[in-house]
């Protein structure tokens, strides 16, 4: 229903959001899902078996007390270094702990629909029937109907650079429920704990700091993640660049590959 409201009215702001992000029914697909996901302990060192021991439902029960009652804070989130390709570079992965991978799980389940209305054709990553297989069949249709040159795009560090004022907007634009935005505010700015290197633990907070990035690895970052790239697809079409070169965007994630006839290309 709220996909359907959100794509038959572009201009609709939702202002009822934050009432069934701690329904039981909500709470208990969003435990679902995360259980599925498995993956390890917070910084609380909470992990299922804990809460299973304790009884799922009086968890979840009392956790959507906690966002009844407006008690409810977000943890540290944990953070790993993964390893990437390249000898000696590494990917930051949040890890937060369950609660907060519940609830934001149980956010994402109202948010994905509204926002999935307006994203943009060209976007296949972390939505509901696309996946990266559809963006491959996207590139190869492309290729064989004159579409001759690629230009594959990584943008550096994207979850870590969106920019919190400017993600609020995005956010704003469709939803005007005070304690959803408060909600989602928090998740930005949640505070990191990593290795000291000394056999220890520190915390530090350049999201608030800085005012700007999105943990990867949480379950909202995806949504925020698409939501954000929704501002580039759209500026590189309004502000002629699409006609301009004659190409096309074939986005997943962070990645963009645009698609053009001619022989140069230029990537604002």
């Amino acid at each position: 229903m709220l996909h359907v409201k959100a794509k038959e009215e572009p201009d609709r702001r939702f202002h009822a959001l934050i009432d069934k992000v701690w329904r039981m029914d909500f709470l208990i697909e969003a435990w679902d899902r995360v259980r599925l996901n498995g993956g390890t302990a917070g910084v609380d060192r909470e992990t299922f078996d804990h809460i299973e021991a304790y009884g799922v439902q009086q968890w979840l029960g009392e956790l959507s007390q906690d966002l009844r009652e407006g008690t409810y804070t977000p943890k540290a989130v944990r953070q790993v270094l993964i390893p990437k390709k390249q000898p000696g570079q590494f990917r930051p992965l949040g890890i937060p702990c369950i609660r907060d991978r519940v609830v934001q799980t149980s956010a994402m389940l109202v948010l994905e629909p509204i926002f999935d209305a307006d994203l943009q054709p060209e976007q296949y990553a972390y939505r509901p029937g696309r996946s990266a297989t559809d963006a491959v069949k996207r590139t190869h249709r492309l290729l064989n109907t004159g579409h001759n040159e690629v230009v594959d795009g990584d943008l550096s560090n994207y979850f870590g650079e969106i920019p919190h004022a400017e993600l609020m907007k995005s956010i704003a634009r469709r939803v005007s429920d005070g304690r959803m935005l408060g909600l989602i505010k928090t998740w930005l700015e949640m505070p990191v704990e990593e290795d000291d290197g000394k056999g220890g633990k520190r915390r530090t907070n350049r999201a608030r700091r800085e005012r700007k990035g999105t943990p990867q690895g949480a379950p909202i970052s995806p949504c925020l993640s698409n939501l954000y790239m929704r501002r580039f697809i759209l500026g590189w079409k309004v502000l002629g660049h699409a006609r301009r070169f004659r190409s096309e965007i074939v986005n997943y994630a962070d990645d963009c590959a645009p698609r053009r006839c001619e022989e140069e290309v230029l990537m604002t």
